[in-house]
């Protein structure tokens, strides 16, 4: 069996039939944003970007992500364009500006709060994605990336709601009481040296909820005895 741990689904807090709907919605997702891109006037470039399909699988499959919030789909598809169609202007379309592209998209998405994956996908596209890109110019960013993501992110947040989930994500109040407090979370995240897809308040939220359960258990325990 341990050779089959890696398999393993990484994501906890799922069912077969949240990853069946999310497979279902982005495919729903991604044909509707054809549809309205495909109301632009002629000659306005690509109709779809290579970027939107991963940016469905934020937005579908786990909604919750900080990578997975509105500003991050719009912000970080468009910004990172925008760094791509710089890059290539100043450097052309070889090896050396792609990763320049893509290592500035980076940075510009941390600076502005709106990193997101599919966004160095976004900046690769603008300097290696053939002559229809390159004729875009700096409209490539608003048309067809801006558009693209507008659109993906109108069908989420009208699929998340008809699902009846939050979406923008916002964390549920931490249960209380608790023993530890907000500043020990920080100092253990200073601490881990590490970078976690997951929201801060959330991580608080998580926390708090297992030392209520495992209070509710010893309890229940105790009671046993």
């Amino acid at each position: 069996m341990h050779l089959f741990r890696p398999f393993r689904p990484l994501l906890p807090g799922t069912t077969p039939g949240d990853r069946l709907i999310a497979c279902a919605a982005a495919a729903m997702g991604i044909a509707g944003m054809a549809i309205v891109c495909a109301m632009l006037p002629p000659g306005t470039g690509p109709l779809i970007v290579a970027p939107m399909g991963a940016s469905a699988v934020l937005l579908f499959a786990v909604p919750a992500s900080p990578l997975a919030q509105p500003w991050p789909v719009v912000g970080g598809n468009v910004l990172s364009a925008l760094v791509g169609v710089a890059v290539a202007k100043l450097l052309g379309t070889g090896a050396i500006a792609a990763g320049v592209a893509v290592g500035v998209a980076i940075l510009a998405m941390s600076l502005t709060r709106c990193l997101h994956p599919p966004g160095g996908a976004a900046a690769l596209s603008a300097v290696i994605g053939g002559p229809a890109v390159i004729e875009a110019g700096w409209r490539f960013p608003l048309v067809p990336v801006g558009v693209n993501a507008l659109a993906l992110l109108a069908l989420g947040l009208a699929f998340h709601r008809l699902y009846g989930r939050r979406y923008p994500h916002r964390a549920a109040p931490a249960p209380g009481p608790r023993r530890f407090e907000a500043e020990d979370l920080d100092v253990a995240l200073a601490e881990s040296g590490e970078a976690f897809d997951i929201a801060r308040d959330d991580l608080e939220q998580l926390l708090a909820a297992a030392e209520a359960a495992a209070d509710r258990r010893r309890a229940g325990a105790g009671r046993a005895q």
